[in-house]
């Protein structure tokens, strides 16, 4: 293959050992921009200070290069804050940015359910100024002010994610109450120093799009091409996740090679008839989205090998 212009990225939480979710989110976005000849960024997003431990970020590195990922660059979100305090410092120019002292339970009380299963935030402290010395004086966290507007967006599987996101989600979060600098700007920000131009993530993440659009508008920055994937469930519908107490690849290893794991996911997500082993790399040729499985899929651990009970 030519190489091409194509930048994709996989930026996971270090909070925890890679699981199945994990690794196949890792894959599809590999394979998506390994197929285009294209460069590929693994940024751990662990701006998180209390949940982000080195142990979880050398596991998680570990995780990925057993499974037969490569990358062409490695970031450390954590890194990056003099770039996130300068998008602060734009915004804070345009006047868009205040501070807000609501509690989840007060947005909860508010009772404006949001785009993405939570509750959206009712601009109850819009019009709050920020502090004297601007927004690093201040302790509280900051949001954001968009417009009232609606921002008309597909991604490439022609999912609809326009959103009015004033309304939908609200105004977003930038900077926590612990100062950490918050999920949605690092996102945009990071994306655009890096030059991606693909983004393929999970359909759980699909409905923060539209805020992600607003933002890179906001500070001049270019969106990438977006693209959002099946889920692997939990047997009781939720999503695989490290919190739910999902299987953790160091059990995982404990039981399949890697390219044995990789067959598996590959056939659960419709990459292949059978689950015969597969590299990573031995996928890269015959990758096309179209055969990618559009419903969610239901696996379930029974303690030594990962059953496929189909969609969810």
């Amino acid at each position: 293959m030519e190489p091409t212009d194509a930048i994709g990225r996989f930026a996971p939480s270090p909070t925890g050992r890679a699981h199945p979710g994990t690794l196949l989110a890792g894959l599809l976005a590999w394979l998506d921009v390994r197929r285009r000849g294209g460069r590929f960024v693994l940024r751990l997003e662990d701006l998180d200070p209390e949940r982000c431990t080195d142990e979880w970020r050398q596991g998680l590195l570990a995780d990925l290069a057993w499974f037969g990922l490569d990358w062409d660059a490695l970031e450390w979100q954590h890194d990056n804050a003099a770039r996130h305090e300068a998008a602060l410092d734009r915004l804070a120019a345009q006047g868009r940015l205040y501070p807000c002292s609501c509690s989840r339970a007060r947005l909860k009380a508010a009772g404006l359910p949001a785009a993405d299963g939570g509750w959206a935030y009712p601009g109850t402290c819009r019009g709050r100024p920020l502090p004297p010395g601007g927004w690093r004086a201040g302790l509280e966290p900051l949001r954001c002010r968009l417009d009232d507007a609606q921002v008309a967006l597909r991604d490439e599987s022609g999912l609809d994610l326009s959103q009015e996101v004033a309304a939908a989600m609200g105004d977003p979060v930038l900077r926590r109450r612990d100062g950490a600098v918050a999920y949605q700007l690092a996102v945009v920000v990071d994306d655009a120093a890096a030059g991606i131009n693909r983004v393929v993530r999970g359909r759980d993440i699909a409905p923060s799009t539209a805020t992600q659009v607003a933002l890179h508008r906001l500070l001049g920055l270019p969106p990438p091409a977006y693209r959002h994937h099946l889920l692997l469930l939990e047997p009781h519908g939720t999503k695989l996740a490290k919190f739910h107490g999902s299987v953790s690849a160091a059990e995982l290893r404990e039981h399949y090679t890697p390219a044995a794991l990789c067959g598996v996911l590959a056939w659960v997500a419709g990459l292949q008839p059978e689950p015969r082993p597969r590299t990573p790399r031995e996928l890269v040729a015959e990758f096309a989205w179209e055969r990618v499985r559009v419903a969610d899929q239901v696996v379930a651990w029974d303690g030594r090998r990962l059953r496929h009970l189909g969609p969810g």
